[in-house]
């Protein structure tokens, strides 16, 4: 009776962060902190609601024309769809379909390895050094693929474009991603590689430093092959994925270069101030060029301190993991938002 139910789909499904309601501080979910450009709010006011009625573009002209123009790059070489997760996730099908293994590290994006079950694919996660880095040396390894978050999520760290070339020109017969959700807040990306390496692909987000999080865009910029064998999983999934509202508004956020650059720049300079903080407290707090950090204090549980703050209405990140059980990923809020975790935190810590 009920066999139907041996035929559904068993797999752990990734776990986002906490979206709490109320008075609180959330600083759990690596969002910005600041509102989107104020061209955004032009373009909502502007925006003809008859559209709704009509299909969106499949092409997304404009909105891949201003990103081309910003990277230097053909908008031949852009894909666009609903948000870096679903981007990466046509990616993970259109790219890996060999009999070996996918390639990421063993502290990264979770979601990863969730793509993996889902369709099939065989992976092998490989490990961080002691300090949290990810070699290059150890993806010289046969693969059928490789993907690297660069800064890497949850450590926040890193890795030189440079050293992003090791690995790409090391498995010139594998497919790179590198999954740049984070990069414009102290990075310098890898897009200016795709045209010397035709078997590299570069992720970025309207989420995080464009501050759209709740429109869901984000792109893939590769050569031309990638993109046409991502285009031809998406036409096989939907093929209308990014609604015209959401052109719209990701096209004034595009446009918008300087503020992009200038809120940034504050949460840079907030990171700097909040590990600062951190640091007279007994915080070791890894080198970050997110909009997050890495922080940990010896003879303090991570765990309990999460609760802690959780109780005092500021959410944080707390992963039960080995290796990272002992550490608490903290986005950068705004000044007062930090100053507001940093009494918390003293409060806390000498409880």
């Amino acid at each position: 009776m009920n066999n139907w139910k041996n035929n559904l789909c068993k797999i752990t499904p990734y776990v986002p962060g906490e979206q709490p309601t109320g008075d609180i501080i959330k600083l759990n979910t690596n969002e910005n902190p600041y509102a989107p450009s104020p061209k955004v709010k032009e373009a909502l006011r502007a925006y003809d609601t008859g559209k709704l009625r009509l299909y969106p573009s499949i092409e997304c002209t404009e909105l891949k024309k201003a990103l081309a123009d910003t990277y230097g790059i053909d908008t031949e070489n852009i894909f666009l769809g609903n948000g870096s997760d679903e981007v990466l996730a046509l990616a993970f099908r259109a790219f890996f379909n060999s009999d070996l293994p996918v390639l990421f590290p063993d502290i990264t994006y979770s979601f990863y390895d969730v793509w993996c079950e889902l369709f099939g694919i065989k992976y092998k996660r490989i490990p961080l050094d002691k300090n949290f880095y990810i070699q290059s040396k150890d993806y010289f390894i046969p693969n059928g693929g490789i993907v690297i978050t660069n800064p890497n999520a949850p450590t926040s760290i890193y890795k030189p474009v440079s050293e992003i070339e090791e690995i790409v020109a090391a498995n010139t017969d594998s497919i790179v991603i590198v999954d740049e959700a984070y990069i414009d807040f102290g990075g310098t990306s890898a897009v200016g590689l795709i045209k010397k390496y035709d078997n590299l692909a570069v992720v970025h987000t309207f989420s995080k430093s464009r501050q759209l999080a709740g429109i869901r865009v984000g792109y893939l910029m590769g050569g031309k092959t990638l993109i046409n064998a991502l285009d031809a999983v998406k036409n096989s999934f939907n093929s209308y994925t990014l609604n015209s509202l959401s052109q719209s508004v990701a096209l004034a956020a595009a446009l918008d270069k300087d503020y992009l650059k200038k809120t940034a720049s504050e949460i840079i300079k907030t990171r700097e101030y909040t590990v600062k903080e951190l640091s007279k407290l007994g915080f070791t707090t890894l080198p970050s060029s997110a909009n997050f950090i890495f922080t940990t204090r010896t003879g303090t549980s991570a765990k309990a301190l999460f609760e802690g703050l959780k109780q005092k209405g500021i959410y944080v990140r707390y992963f039960d993991k080995p290796m990272i059980n002992d550490y608490l990923r903290v986005t950068i809020g705004t000044k007062e938002q930090m100053e507001k975790f940093i009494t918390a935190v003293t409060e806390l810590i000498n409880e």
